[in-house]
């Protein structure tokens, strides 16, 4: 029986080459002739009316408000069941990727705040860690990796995603409607009780989330939110003796949507960056420049120093069979933010300028790739030091 863990990052690994092409799409159809009708697609507005509920948003609003939830809500499964039942389950493998993604968390924010104190927006950006971009860099630049440390890169991803985006909607959400809240939080509450009703009809659960998603949406905070919410209170257990876990049941039956629809779908909507649009000075703005700055340095400073830290100090043990020089490289690809990054961008207020906008799209790309490219061209070096190594010690035992 295979490792729930494993087939994660089988999946995560396939979906990076799916979000790369997407990304390329996008960029195309924004720099090319049907350019305008591009964004006026996503700017088309379309009104959903279900009973009581009606909102009218863009295209690619409905993407990120509707879509998007469904992405942190598979996130909240995974960290629940590895935290539960997988690899994070043993205290002894908990303290490395915690430490890690503290880091990972703490460091860039600390960076960008440092760069872009007139921007304060848009500080959680360069916290966030794409997992399927990155495991598709060490798939193809570090293929024997140590499984520990891929295990290190997705447990930074999931965590920093989730914490950036509950620290970005709390405390930069706008007016917030508390009885909307209220209305969420009895949804949550139901949905706690019937955690408790091992054979509740499975299209009680849909239902459940959709209400809390519907109220959360009204109250101002961000739908994300929901999303994590609502996948704390997804029961670990079976429903009946000899079936999977309820929670890993609704983990493996979303994750591929995720990870070839969904997150393709948003990169559509969202990496479409127009070269006419801003100027390559623009780069230098406060917010682009703390963004490329965070990817590129703070991220990987801080998932390799408390990694560092608390191997020297003893807190926490080195991962099995990994160089150092494989943990730094593992900090930088760390730095691949890509769509969570894009995604928390849109979390803060709207800039009023466009050319702001793209300029910090532009720069969340920007500092992935380098970020990707500086952590992959490391890995390629340390395999080839390895094989001349190993080349060496067979030429000095004949």
């Amino acid at each position: 029986m295979r490792r729930p863990t494993l087939d994660y990052l089988r999946t995560e690994s396939g979906s990076g080459l799916v979000l790369a092409t997407a990304a390329v799409a996008a960029l195309g159809l924004a720099n090319s002739r049907i350019a305008a009708d591009y964004g006026a697609l996503l700017a088309l507005p379309v009104p959903v009316t279900v009973g009581a509920f009606s909102e009218t948003m863009s295209l690619a609003g409905w993407v990120r408000a509707l879509l998007m939830p469904v992405v942190f809500f598979v996130l909240g499964m995974e960290l629940k069941f590895e935290l539960l039942r997988g690899e994070l389950s043993n205290p002894r493998r908990l303290g490395l990727p915690a430490l890690a993604a503290l880091g990972g968390l703490i460091a860039p924010i600390g960076v960008f705040l440092a760069v872009a104190h007139a921007a304060p927006s848009r500080w959680a950006v360069g916290a966030a860690t794409d997992g399927a971009a990155a495991l598709a860099v060490l798939a193809i630049t570090g293929p024997r990796l140590a499984h520990s440390l891929r295990v290190l890169l997705i447990s930074v991803a999931i965590a920093d995603n989730l914490a950036g985006v509950v620290l970005n909607a709390v405390m930069g959400a706008g007016p917030v409607r508390w009885p909307e809240v209220a209305g969420a939080g009895a949804g949550l509450v139901a949905l706690l009780v019937l955690s408790r009703w091992r054979r509740a009809p499975l299209l009680f659960y849909p239902a459940g989330f959709l209400m809390v998603w519907g109220f959360v949406l009204k109250s101002g905070l961000d739908p994300a939110l929901a999303g994590v919410a609502c996948a704390i209170t997804v029961p670990v257990g079976a429903r009946r003796p000899g079936e999977p876990s309820l929670l890993k049941y609704f983990m493996d039956s979303l994750h591929p949507y995720v990870a070839f629809a969904i997150l393709p779908l948003f990169i559509l909507t969202a990496a479409g960056v127009s070269s006419r649009a801003f100027r390559l000075s623009d780069l230098g703005a406060p917010a682009p420049l703390g963004v490329m700055l965070a990817l590129v340095v703070g991220k990987p400073l801080g998932v390799f120093g408390l990694c560092a830290a608390g191997i020297s100090l003893k807190l926490v043990r080195k991962p099995t069979g990994a160089k150092w020089i494989e943990i730094l490289a593992v900090a930088l690809i760390c730095g691949v933010g890509f769509t969570v990054s894009y995604f928390l961008a849109g979390m803060g207020p709207p800039d009023p300028l466009p050319k702001s906008v793209a300029a910090l799209r532009a720069a969340i790309f920007i500092g992935s790739v380098v970020a990707g490219l500086a952590g992959g061209a490391l890995l390629v070096w340390t395999a080839d030091a390895r094989r001349a190594d190993l080349a060496a010690l067979e030429e000095t035992l004949r």
